[in-house]
């Protein structure tokens, strides 16, 4: 009975809202950033000119995995995991779970499909160099939904922890 006190325990929640934000968006980027690379390397092979044109196209999917890495940070901090002072009740350690959801989800789905747009876009790239603004246009779009995602979660984390918004 201690161990499932400790366990169902406000600051661990706490940690798996922050982990699942980090983890999941990670493997988005992670699995978007390399599905691109293998578009980008193969038009590299055939013009290796253009890798000016197509790094920051490869790049794109990759910030996924630092907003959520961010929503990360945000939990350690206003926790109280990095200063030492943990006090987090079981209905806040939920809210702070919950206020890292879209992250998690958003993240790992938006960079999933930044990856595949952006694949495109390096297909573009490799036939028409100078419409590269349009493949990172376009890109970019599912970017958004990301970046709201990480508004909802940062703007969540800090209305649980008390902070006046």
């Amino acid at each position: 009975m201690f161990a499932l006190n400790q366990i169902a325990s406000g600051p661990v929640f706490a940690l798996l809202g922050g982990a699942f934000a980090a983890l999941y968006a990670g493997i988005g980027s992670a699995r978007a950033v390399g599905s691109v690379g293998s578009v980008v390397s193969g038009v590299l092979a055939e013009d290796p000119e253009k890798f000016g044109k197509l790094l920051v196209v490869q790049a794109l999917p990759g910030t996924q995995g630092i907003y959520g890495l961010i929503v990360w940070f945000f939990i350690m901090i206003q926790g109280g995991f990095m200063g030492g002072n943990v006090e987090i009740s079981l209905a806040k350690g939920l809210l702070y779970f919950l206020a890292c959801l879209p992250m998690a989800f958003v993240g790992y789905f938006s960079a999933i499909s930044q990856g595949k747009v952006a694949a495109d876009g390096a297909s573009l790239v490799a036939k028409r160099p100078e419409q590269q603004s349009k493949a990172l246009i376009l890109a970019a779009m599912v970017e958004t939904y990301a970046i709201f995602a990480l508004l909802v979660s940062v703007l969540t984390i800090l209305y649980v922890s008390g902070l006046k918004i």
